[in-house]
């Protein structure tokens, strides 16, 4: 479970990244709390952040309980998959909102498949 662990932890601090930037772009483009709209580049900087908290939401729950039913060391590699997904989602956002694809895929698609696998586990235990 330490690599498990490890990726939770890697994940949160990239959500704390993310919010710096949005800080920085906040003060790039003199944009005062409580304002979330100004500027295009501060605004997508902004997105990046709020939709990388929606994604833990259901990120971190479906490592944790892949990781229990199936397997922390398979949870631990989708979840670098995430985490690259993450970083490649924030870069093409910032720079064009259309280019996000990739990233966006690489960070749903593990999620994804982790639910659904441990979804099959559980239900399996529950008939057998």
């Amino acid at each position: 479970m330490h690599w498990v662990n490890l990726i939770a932890i890697l994940a949160l601090l990239q959500f704390i990244y993310f919010g710096i930037l949005v800080g920085k772009a906040r003060g790039k483009y003199k944009i005062d709390a409580p304002a979330v709209s100004g500027h295009p580049e501060f605004e997508r900087y902004y997105r990046v952040q709020m939709n990388t908290l929606e994604m833990l939401v259901f990120f971190l729950p479906t490592l944790y309980l892949f990781a229990e039913y199936v397997s922390p060391l398979i949870a631990a590699g989708a979840g670098v998959i995430y985490l690259i997904g993450r970083f490649l989602y924030q870069r093409s956002y910032v720079k064009d909102p259309k280019t996000r694809s990739l990233g966006f895929a690489l960070t749903i698609l593990p999620s994804l498949a982790m639910a659904l696998v441990t979804l099959i586990y559980i239900v399996m235990g529950l008939i057998v």
